[in-house]
């Protein structure tokens, strides 16, 4: 692990393949540093014509705990917010595809982030979950990626639920596209067998067309449910007796209110 940086950085496959590597295990919470590396990652190389395609995984046994619930409470949570959407951002709108390579834990932020991204790979026994509401509180950018992902039915029961769903049933659902022994691996393959020897050009181009319309839709979506969050959410009672209750670890005591 790098004290440092909590994200590495690197080009493969002749300078054609950037890879991000998450970098503080076993958890790789996403916090402010973490998104700050790769959104500083991101920004710096996106637009180098010789990229063709981004690849996302991580250090250790598990891809993300998730977000920092500590930058989550109400005097942090609006600069987390707007930091991690940011991001969020940045990859649903990225010229080139974004590869995700998922083992392990995948959970809230972290999740979030992959379904961003353009094609996820994952471990058969990876765990995958929105659990924000556990801890009474909800996932901002899963409530508005997640539908176009699984269909409205499969994402309200992962988002109200926050129950987890292993790697298999991922695939199944659409969550996730490709299952796999070894996920980092089948996205290289991946990357070698379909996109290495394209014009990067006309893949930018193509990854435009594909989403066309939806960095829009998806920022105004965010907008919103940020306000609700922000707002509404982190001025009841129970959001906030959730987060401190997970830091303290002890069951909440809920109000309903």
């Amino acid at each position: 692990m790098n004290a440092s940086n909590p994200v590495k950085v690197w080009f493969e496959r002749d300078g054609k393949l950037l890879r991000l590597r998450l970098d503080r295990p076993k958890a790789n919470i996403v916090d402010s540093e973490m998104i700050s590396a790769l959104d500083g990652a991101l920004a710096e190389h996106l637009e180098n014509p010789a990229i063709h395609a981004v690849l996302l995984d991580s250090e250790g046994s598990h891809f993300c705990f998730g977000a920092s619930v500590e930058e989550h409470l109400p005097e942090k949570c609006a600069a987390m917010l707007r930091a991690i959407h940011g991001l969020i951002l940045r990859i649903a709108e990225s010229p080139v595809p974004v590869l995700v390579a998922i083992r392990g834990q995948c959970l809230g932020g972290g999740l979030e982030l992959a379904l961003a991204a353009h094609l996820i790979f994952v471990a058969p026994d990876a765990n995958l979950a929105q659990p924000e509401i556990n801890i009474g509180v909800l996932a901002p950018a899963a409530s508005c990626l997640l539908p176009g992902r699984v269909g409205r039915a499969a994402a309200e029961d992962l988002l109200i639920s926050g129950r987890a769903i292993s790697g298999d049933e991922a695939c199944k659902i659409g969550l996730a596209n490709f299952v796999a022994e070894d996920p980092q691996q089948a996205a290289l393959n991946y990357f070698d067998t379909h996109l290495a020897s394209k014009s990067s050009s006309s893949l930018r181009h193509a990854v435009r067309a594909a989403r066309l319309g939806f960095g829009d839709s998806l920022r105004t979506q965010i907008m919103e449910v940020e306000d609700l969050y922000l707002n509404e959410l982190m001025s009841s009672r129970d959001a906030v007796e959730g987060l401190v209750s997970f830091i303290e670890k002890r069951p909440a005591r809920w109000e309903n209110r």
